[in-house]
């Protein structure tokens, strides 16, 4: 089976913000800056009012108040960075090997990927897991990268997820 498809710079931005929201160290590093920060804004507040003698109660009250918002918000925020943090990356250099028109072959032993310029070929053995969301489908050829197949550019999705699901699966036992 061969599936032709085009990844773009939202595809690729979808991807960021997936393995953002899948990984668990990037999981554990927002919740210590979630949590830690408040705590850090609280500790201000009761230094600053020994030093500026201003009653305790009023700046860490201020604090506590700019605390709780950095909570509520502070997931917005990272989701935004990660956008804009994956946008720069992408339009750093020449990505035409990652943005672009590609071409996946799949074959009893794996799959090739060519691209303008191109070819990969990894053995079912290599891809280490398959995820999907809502508009893509994710191939992990290592524990942070992935060939980002977009569903919208796929004739028979199910077709794919199906044949992609019992090679993967199938190949890790």
């Amino acid at each position: 089976m061969e599936i032709n498809y085009n990844v773009t710079e939202e595809s690729f931005v979808e991807f960021n913000l997936f393995h953002a929201q899948h990984s668990s160290a990037i999981a554990k590093t927002m919740t210590i800056q979630r949590f830690l920060i408040p705590v850090i804004y609280l500790l201000v507040g009761v230094i600053f009012s020994y030093v500026l003698d201003i009653p305790v109660f009023i700046l860490v009250g201020f604090f506590l108040i700019l605390g709780v918002l950095w909570i509520v918000f502070f997931p917005t925020y990272f989701k935004r960075q990660i956008k804009r943090t994956a946008t720069k990356m992408i339009r750093e250099g020449q990505n035409e090997g990652i943005l672009g028109k590609h071409s996946m072959v799949f074959t009893e032993e794996g799959l090739r990927e060519i691209s303008s310029k191109g070819e990969t070929t990894v053995y079912w053995a290599g891809i280490e897991r398959f995820n999907e969301d809502a508009f893509n489908f994710y191939l992990y050829n290592s524990a942070i990268t992935a060939f980002i197949v977009p569903k919208k550019e796929l004739i028979n999705v199910d077709e794919v997820r199906s044949l992609l699901i019992s090679k993967i699966h199938s190949s890790a036992k």
